[in-house]
Order: C-alpha cells, then structure tokens, then sequence
C-alpha cells in the first residue's frame, strides 16, 4: 500500500476542503467544536446540504447515488469533514442498513429504500439489542410470527429492543427477530424493516448521565409488519446483522474525529498551566500525548489498509479497528478531563443545549468535558462489547 496521496487525491482534498469551507453553517461547526448537543433539525440540515452535493453517502456505488468514490477520496472526505468540525452523518441509514438492503434487499426494496435514505426522507434506528441480549445478540427473544389473511402476507412482533439509539425521532427502524425457536439460536433469526409509526410500537426514553435522551426502549406489542419487509430469506438475518457490524464497526474506528479531537486535547494542554508552565511541557503529560498520537497513527494505517480491499465486506479486521479506535476515543476524553482539573466537575446542561452563549463556569472549553467524558464510556461497548471483539480477533484472525 503506497501511504503517499497522489495528485489527483491531493486535488480532491483541496475540492473537499473548499466546499466545506463554503457550506458548512458556521452554528453547526460551532457546536461541534465545542461539543454542543446536535438536535435532530442540525443532523438533517447538514445531511441535505450534503446530498445536494451527491456526497451524503461515500461508501455507496454510482448504481445507487453514491459518488463512486476509491477508498482514498472516503478516507481524505471523512477526514476532512472531521477536520472542519461537521456533524456525523447518522450512521444508521446510509452506511448500516444501506449496505445490507444493496446486498441482500429485494429490487422494490432497494428501489424504494435507498433513494429515501440518500435524500434523508427516512430516519433510521437499529433493533438489535435486547435486555439480556447484548454482547450474546444471538439470544434475542423478539419474535415474529408470520401469517395471512385478507390484506396479505406479514408477520405479527412482539418483545423489546433496548439502548435503541435516537428511536425518538426514527421513521424506520431495522430489527433482528426470531422466527423459529426449534433451531440454534444463530440460526432462527431474521432481518425486519419495520415503520416506527405502526400500531403497538412504544418508544420510552432512557435518560443518561449527563440528562441527554440519546437512548431508548422501544416495545412491539402485536406490531404488524408486511412480509414484503423481510430482507432476504427468512431465518438467515444472523448472516445479514454480521454483514452490517463488519460496516459499523470499520465507522466506529472515527480515525479522522479523533485526530480533530487529538488536537483540542493539544490546545488544551498548551493553555493549561502546572507549576507555572504549559501542561504540555511537563514530561508525563506530554509523554501520554505522544503516545496516543502514535496510536492514532497506527490505526489510520490500519484503517487504510482494510479500506484498499474495496471488492470485500469488512471482515473479522473490522474488530481490530473497532477495539482500538474506541480505547484511543476514550483516551482522548480522559486525558482532556486530566488537563482541565477541576474544572471539568462542573455541569451545565443548559449551556450544552446552547441555552447559554457562555459556560456559568467561565471556560467554554471546560464546560462539556464531564458529558463528553461520560459518553464515551458506551463506545467500547456498543456495535458488540470490546470483549467480544477480542474473542473474534483470536477465533478468526488468530486461528486460536
């Protein structure tokens, strides 16, 4: 693999970093600068700017209205978004349930799907998991019994999905179900596209730490579904929902964020000052910096090299770059919560809902760090447990 950007791919950089400059609204980068709370308006609009462009969906080929892009161009756009501060592209839709409906869906679900996901018309949120079925999702009990009757064939849901991601503002929500209980449990489940508007669909929020409702149950209480919504065969959605976490976990690695955030982390330490000089100076502090910034080098290239086999879905690689990149995110929160002492013990709810134009606590910097840090206790957790990840990478890659 040849680590040097050619011309063309530094040219492109120079495209992606002019239009950014020219569209993206100053209150958006703003907010995510400064680690503000997005709402779900500020998600969309950004979307939109994007697909007006053709470039809300990287990975997705020219037959589906993606830009056709190698994986350099997705690498250098992801990185230079990440640079200019814009709001992540709700994952769910474009690059989760996306990839699934273009290998596995139907032509009328593809037909129908993937033009309102690229246009935002649709929200989506992920069923996957269960109380007492997280990191084991194959022991899901939310069941789906199919029937007939004068109005068509569908299946009849029931159970409970949990840590339901943004469901409150979700128009579609995709769900693992099982359809049979007389076999393995890997092998009785199946892949639902479901409205979240039906009837007997609850939605109950699930308040976090820092008094965010990002999280939430969702029950299905005789839910009826087309069957016309089964993506592929019925009884094999193991296969699909493994399909679509090699995709989440290669976005979990967030490479292009944390070096965005490796660099506030940095301002922060030139700012701060310990027995009279920039925290940066001190040989401890400085020392964990570098450390992680070498590990955030070798995960860039690690990404790199699982994004140039661009005829393969992600394989057991993926869980490699979803460990490490979520330890150095989390690294990353803890050691700006190092930097700012004391002054990230204070909480101000309002001001990361922009109620306030300034922190009650007089540094804006400070101000988020304690949510900030709180967050990102769940992402060695969600998209499979870390743990998990590990058994994989020993079972898969290394033959144990």
């Amino acid at each position: 693999m040849d680590l040097n950007y050619s011309d063309e791919e530094l040219a492109f950089r120079s495209e992606v970093r002019a239009f950014l400059a020219a569209n993206l609204p100053p209150d958006l980068q703003h907010k995510v600068r400064s680690h503000l709370r997005l709402s779900k308006e500020d998600s969309v609009r950004w979307h939109k700017i994007l697909a007006a462009q053709g470039w809300v969906a990287p990975g997705w080929p020219v037959e589906f209205g993606g830009p056709g892009w190698t994986p350099a161009q997705r690498h250098i756009f992801e990185e230079e978004c990440a640079r200019a501060g814009t709001p992540q592209i709700m994952p769910f839709g474009v690059n989760m349930v996306a990839p699934v409906i273009m290998a596995f869906g139907s032509p009328e679900q593809k037909a129908y799907y993937l033009p309102r996901i690229l246009s935002c018309e649709d929200w989506w949120c992920q069923g996957y998991s269960e109380p007492g079925a997280g990191s084991d999702l194959a022991s899901l009990k939310t069941t789906a019994v199919r029937g007939i009757d004068a109005e068509g064939e569908h299946y009849i849901v029931n159970g409970q999905k949990t840590w339901t991601t943004l469901a409150q503002h979700a128009d579609m929500i995709f769900c693992l179900v099982r359809t049979d209980t007389g076999v393995r449990k890997q092998e009785g489940i199946s892949f639902l596209l479901i409205d979240m508007h039906s009837p007997g669909i609850t939605v109950r929020p699930i308040i976090m730490l820092d008094e965010d409702h990002e999280v939430n149950e969702v029950f299905f209480d005789n839910v009826r579904v087309p069957a016309a919504n089964l993506v592929g065969q019925e009884n094999r959605g193991w296969t699909y929902a493994k399909y679509l976490l090699g995709h989440e976990r290669t976005g979990i690695a967030a490479v292009g964020r944390s070096k965005r955030e490796l660099a506030f982390l940095k301002g922060l330490a030139r700012r701060e000052s310990r027995n009279g000089k920039p925290l940066i100076e001190d040989p401890l502090f400085a020392a964990k910096v570098a450390s992680l910034e070498i590990e955030l080098m070798a995960l860039e290239m690690t990404v790199l090299r699982v994004l140039a086999k661009a005829d393969k879905a992600p394989g057991p690689e993926a869980s490699v770059l979803k460990v490490r990149g979520t330890e150095i995110q989390q690294m990353l929160t803890e050691l700006m919560v190092e930097a700012v002492g004391p002054m990230a013990l204070p909480f101000d709810p309002a001001y990361l809902d922009g109620a306030n134009e300034h922190s009650v606590f007089d540094d804006d910097d400070a101000a988020p760090l304690a949510s900030y840090y709180f967050n990102y206790r769940k992402t060695s957790i969600y998209g499979g447990s870390n743990e998990i990840q590990r058994n994989i990478i020993t079972q898969m890659i290394l033959g144990l």
